[in-house]
């Protein structure tokens, strides 16, 4: 007798029997021949290009789909079949596991209480279900609040498990997701997502078609990111480092920088350049954009003074050339002509690596860092709570947290952000404490 939830009793069955055999191959490939056709691949090739474990994951989404489909005028069904010549093999626990599947749907859920190593709480994002608490071991050390995941919830005696073939959904693949799901189903664009249990069933094929598109092109033909800056200027770091001119004292200098609107003091010798004329909100670059703001500005660059060197660093060769202009106006005769260094950005990240290797080496205990990184981070979320964001068309998170419109796009924003940060394994910034930016939104109860 098996124990625990076993389908190995189950699958030997199926595949040994020519007409379940033949009908779990249909669903298969309506689950992969998508995919496989429009980049030319096999099955086995899925584990060269995804690891061993996923195609074995994703078949096993297949087989999961079969066990809830039935066929002919007497409504057969794979999973019945098999209890009634196999059942008494079963454990109890297998038994109810196996009918459970029968009757679970696969959704898209997101993930928001966790207790690791024992159970998450699942909310359905394609119903009106209210949210459920599965008992999980292994996946619940591993996901993270608002992760969102492709499972089906199934009933075991008088709790919930999810089933082995879970997938992990990126947003990415949530857009690629929804997109077929509305194409399949003739939804308009702003028709809300909200399935019956047939149309459940009937979509289960998409959320392996959608895994599969959003995962194989990067892994057949990878591409480095495009980064640009929000002016739209490919990253090229440069550092302009403009010598005083002979008897120039560092309080000349430093006059005639304070007298710019452009330029914001952020230390004793240090100011911040700013693009006054147009707002953060409006600038747009392509692919993944580097930016940061301050007081609604787009920062272009900083400005240091130390010893006998004013030191400009910009992220890009056009602002190189504007900033250049810009010392050249305010200083004139005062400094020399600049001497520049420029990396790229594999460049500036192997600098950086090598720095964070030295900077582990330093006796800093990692408390006081730690507490030196909420503090930071503190900072820099209450400033941008006031602040315009591009994902709010333009307005700050308590503007938009003041209409119906606009709060669900801030509550979208904050699960983002604070699933970003969850991310970042054994940073300090993955267990920092984002309900007070909740409170301070009066959007508390929309955590939960």
């Amino acid at each position: 007798m098996t124990t625990g939830n076993d389908l190995g009793g189950l699958i030997r069955f199926i595949t040994r029997d020519e007409s379940w055999h033949e009908r779990l191959a249909d669903v298969l490939d309506e689950h992969f021949l998508p995919a496989l056709g429009a980049f030319d691949l096999d099955f086995e090739d899925l584990g060269d290009l995804l690891g061993d474990d996923w195609p074995m994951v994703l078949w096993g989404g297949g087989l999961e789909d079969l066990l809830v489909r039935t066929y002919g005028p007497d409504a057969e069904n794979a999973a019945d079949a098999y209890l009634k010549v196999s059942g008494s093999k079963e454990s109890a626990q297998s038994r109810a596991y196996i009918k459970g599947l029968r009757d679970a749907p696969v959704s898209l859920y997101e993930v928001s209480e966790i207790d690791p190593g024992k159970s998450m709480v699942l909310k359905d994002l394609l119903s009106d279900a209210e949210p459920v608490t599965v008992r999980e071991h292994s996946a619940t050390q591993m996901l993270q609040r608002w992760d969102r995941i492709a499972a089906r919830v199934v009933i075991q005696g008088d709790h919930n498990v999810i089933s082995g073939a879970l997938l992990p959904f990126e947003p990415g693949t949530v857009a690629l997701f929804e997109d077929g799901l509305r194409s399949v189903l003739n939804l308009n664009p702003d028709d809300e997502l909200k399935l019956t249990q047939d149309q459940l069933h009937r979509s289960a094929p998409l959320f392996t078609n959608a895994w599969l598109f959003a995962h194989l092109p990067n892994l057949l033909d990878p591409e480095p990111p495009q980064i640009s800056n929000s002016d739209g200027d490919d990253l090229l770091f440069h550092e302009m480092r403009f010598p005083l001119a002979c008897k120039v004292t560092q309080n000349q200098v430093s006059q005639k920088l304070s007298q710019s609107a452009e330029l914001v003091i952020s230390g004793q010798k240090d100011w911040t350049w700013l693009d006054v004329d147009i707002p953060s909100s409006t600038k747009r670059g392509t692919g993944l954009v580097l930016d940061r703001s301050m007081s609604g500005a787009s920062v272009l660059g900083s400005l240091n003074l130390k010893g006998k060197t004013l030191t400009l660093s910009v992220n890009s060769a056009a602002r190189a050339a504007r900033g250049e202009a810009l010392v050249r106006d305010l200083l004139g005769d005062l400094v020399k002509s600049p001497l520049t260094s420029i990396q790229t950005v594999e460049q500036m990240m192997a600098d950086d690596s090598l720095e964070s290797e030295v900077a582990e080496e330093e006796d800093i205990p990692p408390a006081l860092a730690h507490q030196i990184a909420h503090e930071h981070l503190d900072h820099h979320y209450r400033d941008t709570l006031d602040q315009p964001i591009p994902a709010l068309d333009g307005k700050t998170p308590r503007q938009a947290a003041r209409t119906t419109a606009g709060r669900k796009k801030v509550i979208d924003w904050l699960k983002t952000i604070e699933n970003r940060s969850a991310r970042q394994t054994g940073s300090p910034v993955a267990d920092y404490d984002f309900s007070w930016m909740w409170d301070e939104l009066g959007l508390s109860d929309y955590r939960k």
